[in-house]
């Protein structure tokens, strides 16, 4: 399974990406918002700070809006992907982004009839929402187990990128249930590190070990 970050954080993400266990980068206009700075200028150093893919999302709602954006930040560095919404503008802006070979992730995505047009469209990527599913009641997870039969009846190539991942146990079931990537805020990627036992067992070790007055050096 492919684990991206969903963040415009570029400190936090060169952090992470040092571990070599971050595969690409997921952004969205809050994001982007948030950081306070010019678009252009946090794509382009995110880009260089990972070789993976790099998901930009236009803001445009309409067709021909989506394709001047999206062309416009595909320039931006090779490992671009172009994030369009899920709508019928989306889409038809996806299907001529794959004619002209640009990658696209396909957001906001909520049921899998959502996710079969995608697919269709030429999408590189589906962005399933759990945690928003999962806060109107839903089971975000039964999601990405629909589009995946759907993905494998078909042979359809698109990837299933799961998205908004609130919790490690989130990425674990993502996984089981045969999403391709996750895309995790680095709050909950640092948390994947971490098991109770797991601190407990090291520190008795340790404790063990200065015991013994040995040195391995």
């Amino acid at each position: 399974m492919q684990l991206f970050l969903d963040s415009t954080d570029v400190a936090a993400i060169k952090d992470l990406a040092a571990t070599g266990l971050v595969d690409g980068i997921t952004t969205n206009p809050t994001l982007i918002a948030k950081s306070g700075r010019p678009m252009a200028k946090v794509i382009a150093e995110i880009c260089a700070a990972v070789e993976g893919p790099v998901s930009a999302e236009v803001t445009a709602q309409d067709t021909a809006g989506m394709l001047d954006e999206g062309r416009k930040l595909a320039t931006i560095a090779p490992n671009v992907v172009i994030k369009v919404p899920l709508t019928r503008d989306g889409l038809i802006a996806c299907r001529e982004f794959a004619h002209e070979g640009i990658s696209t992730n396909v957001t906001l995505c909520f049921s899998a009839a959502q996710a079969l047009l995608a697919a269709k469209a030429g999408a590189a990527y589906i962005s399933p929402f759990i945690g928003r599913l999962d806060d109107v009641g839903a089971d975000g997870m039964d999601l990405i187990v629909e589009i995946r039969a759907i993905y494998d009846n078909y042979d359809f190539d698109t990837e299933i990128l799961a998205a908004s991942i609130r919790t490690p146990t989130h990425v674990t079931n993502a996984a089981i249930a045969g999403a391709d990537c996750a895309t995790i805020p680095p709050d909950v990627f640092n948390d994947l590190f971490k098991h109770p036992l797991t601190e407990r067992g090291l520190d008795q070790f340790m404790k063990d070990w200065a015991k013994t007055g040995q040195s391995i050096l």
